[in-house]
């Protein structure tokens, strides 16, 4: 059971590190929880891909995003901070996107400065809006949120576009706007990794994409160094949504393989859970609980 004793503002004030992997949908948030994490970072990247089966290039709407993560919410006790994308529109309406996540169950939710369509901040082609109309967007933000205590995350990826200390100086305007969370995708190297949490006035977030395979942007550094460097909080985007690819390919592979191309019958526990293992990860015991305790009158 997640510990929930501490909301996520207060987390990302302490001392130590905030882990947060990423979940895209009930499987996912459920593996984190069985894992024994108490925060975890929802995807908008992973929603895109895994329930619309397209990149993350602004094919995804408001609407889909939210309801993804609702439905994350209902299934587990993790506190989960959202992807909100650009806001879906101007600073108008990222005041009624921020009231939509935080009517989901969120304890959170980051905006960014992209154009729109954006895309995925390690993507080629990306460019950001003035840093007055993301200011504003951010403003706006703070003020629909219902609740202080619901984290309002500023993302700019003007880093990979006009520089690193363009992205400091719009980190700092997007905290006098009132953002909680400060975040600056795909920076290179550890020094500006380094460079930009000494520079900023809010807990600092960081990317670590895929968090056990190495991409060709952000280098991978473990949490313990990237605390020492001054940062709050990293995520773990591509954590698992890589790692269910590369299991279910496999799957295939093997079915292919072994039933289609020899008329096998093979069992697979080394690529498999088993049918116990699935039920108990969907919550079973938790529904056979629930009927039992409503079931008394049969």
């Amino acid at each position: 059971m997640p510990d929930t004793s501490k909301t996520l503002k207060e987390r990302l004030a302490a001392p130590e590190i905030t882990i947060m992997p990423g979940v895209h949908d009930g499987y996912s948030a459920r593996i984190v929880e069985l894992a024994g994490f108490d925060v975890a970072w929802i995807s908008g990247a992973g929603i895109s891909e895994s329930h619309l089966g397209w990149a993350d290039r602004g094919v995804m709407g408001l609407q889909e995003n939210v309801a993804a993560c609702r439905d994350m919410v209902n299934c587990t006790d993790l506190i989960l901070l959202g992807d909100g994308d650009t806001g879906y529109g101007n600073a108008m309406n990222v005041y009624f996107t921020v009231r939509a996540f935080e009517q989901s169950g969120l304890a959170g939710v980051m905006l960014e400065d992209q154009t729109w369509p954006k895309r995925c901040g390690h993507m080629a082609g990306k460019d950001v809006i003035s840093r007055e109309e993301a200011r504003d967007k951010i403003a706006a933000a703070v003020d629909a949120r219902r609740d202080d205590e619901f984290v309002i995350k500023a993302r700019t990826d003007a880093a990979g576009v006009l520089g690193v200390d363009e992205a400091i100086e719009r980190l700092n305007l997007y905290a006098e706007a009132g953002a909680d969370l400060l975040f600056a995708d795909a920076l290179l190297t550890p020094e500006d990794i380094e460079k930009v949490a000494r520079s900023v006035p809010k807990p600092l977030s960081v990317n670590m994409g895929f968090g056990i395979r190495a991409r060709g942007t952000t280098p991978l550094i473990g949490p313990k160094d990237l605390e020492a460097m001054g940062v709050a909080a990293v995520i773990y985007p591509r954590l698992l949504t890589s790692a269910a690819l590369r299991g279910m390919m496999n799957a295939m592979d093997a079915f292919k393989e072994d039933v289609i191309g020899q008329n096998g019958t093979p069992d697979r526990a080394d690529l498999m859970i088993s049918f116990e293992e699935l039920n108990e990860i969907t919550g079973m015991a938790q529904l056979d609980a629930l009927e039992a305790r409503f079931s008394g009158g049969k």
